[in-house]
């Protein structure tokens, strides 16, 4: 059956200016983090992408490790272009990174010229495209002179496979220096991708303002903290959770009676709001324009209709605020 985007794709959705660039990001953007490797139901991937699409959603985010196995989401997003959004490409935002290990020896990790070079030629070989449309540098490598990396990126822009280069990972004095790096070679920074949400608030302590001052945009990973900011725990650890399958990335020891409690107490500002608690969390992480976009995972559909939703309440009252803040101290 032949996919025919949704005519009202772009009644609803907000879009927001990325930095000081002339970009607009959408303010839920979906992430193949989890979910859309070869080890998941590639149907039930295409249904996420595509109906993603018909909400709004422009930003497809995806890094060279994807999967698993790694470069299975790449693959697997490269059939569903294929198949179903080619048409659509000039609509859409593709991403992809590099930085963690992608392959066995000394050339396959990290952030050399040599690595993210060749990284991004194969991820373009995976999803059958000729450009990505933002290209990062997935974390700072400490062994490897910035210059070296950021003069990578410039590369890539200057051979036509990646319209805009960012950086994710990287702590505020490290984004300043790659900033001011990019801007000299004369490709400035785009966006930045921090992990942000009200359970992590790093980013608050200088990064914010250096993105300001650099004119650089900013997207949220993890903004639902791994599923913590969802009602899946508001009544404990469930079977079917992430933390319940011991994953590396949410580990049912991390998950305190102090969260729960936490969790307990934000769901209830946000029945109040008239949200469930994902969608206050990414309202939150939304509020006073300071983050770009918000990226969301998803295992089913429903997920990502839910979320999107949260668009149609992103206000909030001194009152809440300060109420939420204090939960979270």
């Amino acid at each position: 059956m032949i996919y025919l985007a949704d005519s009202n794709r772009y009644s609803n959705m907000k879009y927001n200016r990325c930095g000081r660039s002339g970009l607009m990001l959408p303010a839920i953007s979906l992430g193949l983090w989890h979910n859309f490797g070869d080890v998941d139901s590639y149907e039930n991937s295409r249904s996420m992408i595509l109906r993603a699409f018909d909400l709004g959603i422009t930003h497809f985010d995806l890094a060279n490790n994807y999967g698993p196995p790694p470069g299975s989401a790449e693959e697997n997003f490269g059939r569903i272009l294929k198949s179903d959004l080619k048409p659509y490409r000039d609509e859409l935002i593709i991403s992809t990174k590099a930085g963690y290990k992608m392959w066995d020896g000394p050339y396959g990790d990290w952030g050399s010229r040599k690595y993210l070079v060749a990284s991004l030629d194969q991820s373009l070989k995976r999803m059958g495209l000729e450009y990505v449309d933002i290209f990062y540098s997935h974390r700072p490598d400490p062994n490897t002179p910035l210059e070296e990396t950021m003069s990578a990126l410039d590369h890539v822009v200057r051979q036509g496979k990646a319209l805009y280069v960012g950086i994710s990972n990287y702590n505020a004095e490290q984004t300043r220096k790659a900033a001011q790096i990019l801007k000299q070679l004369g490709t400035p920074c785009l966006i930045h991708q921090p992990r942000y949400s009200m359970f992590e608030r790093w980013i608050e302590d200088g990064l914010q303002q250096v993105l300001e001052e650099e004119g650089i945009g900013s997207i949220a990973f993890c903004p639902l903290a791994q599923g913590l900011l969802t009602n899946k725990y508001i009544y404990g650890i469930p079977e079917d959770s992430r933390a319940a399958k011991s994953s590396p990335f949410l580990k049912e020891e991390n998950i305190t009676r102090d969260i729960i409690e936490k969790i307990k107490k934000l769901n209830q500002i946000a029945v109040e709001r008239g949200q469930s608690l994902a969608q206050m969390a990414l309202a939150w992480v939304l509020r006073g324009g300071k983050v770009t976009s918000a990226l969301i995972g998803a295992s089913r559909v429903s997920q990502i209709e839910e979320n999107v939703a949260a668009l149609n309440n992103l206000d909030f009252t001194k009152e809440e605020l300060e109420a939420i803040d204090n939960i979270l101290a």
